[in-house]
């Protein structure tokens, strides 16, 4: 297959020197790039700015931004069988950049605005042909959050993963799918993950 995976975190600005970020390394989609290279696909990888070292691929796009990862993601699709959407894009961003660099002046109140909602554009535009796999990092238990995104964004399979994984070198997932199954998985490194994952995959294009 083609793949297309995204990976890392997205960087908002405030202004020259400061942003609005989070806390993702990259570590899931390091490992989902390994598998899907060690099974013999090809990738194409979309990374935000991470801080763990990435396997080398064909073909690397290099973002920090929302909007830059959403221009790269509906660029490349057409062109891969499947999108597999680890990154952790930000929700929001400053409704206003500052240049230069803001004083320190007492308080500050930072307007925001929504970021586009980049699996949700993706699940819009797939043909019969594509398949898309989303990631719902959530609060323990808050399974009902991923299924409801698994509806809207038109997603064919969307991991569940509690908040408390992120950064970690184990993951336990749920894995919901567009038809309503769920399967619960145990404690597994991301490693060992990422390929039972890629497998899942791959057996959605035989529906």
């Amino acid at each position: 297959m083609r793949i297309l995976i995204t990976a890392g975190p997205t960087r908002e600005p405030i202004d020259a020197v400061r942003y609005i970020g989070n806390r993702s390394s990259g570590q899931m989609g390091a490992a989902l790039v390994s598998a899907a290279l060690a099974a013999g696909h090809e990738v194409t990888l979309i990374l935000g700015p991470v801080s763990v070292a990435m396997p080398s691929v064909s073909r690397r796009i290099d973002v920090e931004t929302a909007a830059q990862m959403h221009q790269a993601v509906l660029f490349e699709f057409p062109s891969h069988d499947l999108l597999m959407m680890a990154a952790a894009v930000a929700d929001y961003r400053p409704k206003h950049v500052h240049s230069g660099k803001l004083a320190r002046k007492g308080s500050l109140t930072i307007e925001c605005e929504p970021t586009e909602d980049i699996l949700a554009d993706v699940g819009r535009m797939k043909r019969a042909n594509q398949r898309c796999v989303g990631f719902s990092l959530e609060m323990e238990g808050s399974v009902a959050r991923a299924k409801e995104k698994l509806a809207r964004k038109n997603v064919d399979l969307i991991v569940y993963n509690p908040t408390n994984t992120m950064n970690s070198l184990s993951v336990q997932a749920v894995l919901l799918w567009a038809d309503g199954r769920e399967e619960k998985l145990a404690v597994l490194a991301k490693a060992e993950f990422a390929k039972l994952l890629l497998g899942r995959a791959a057996k959605l294009f035989e529906i």
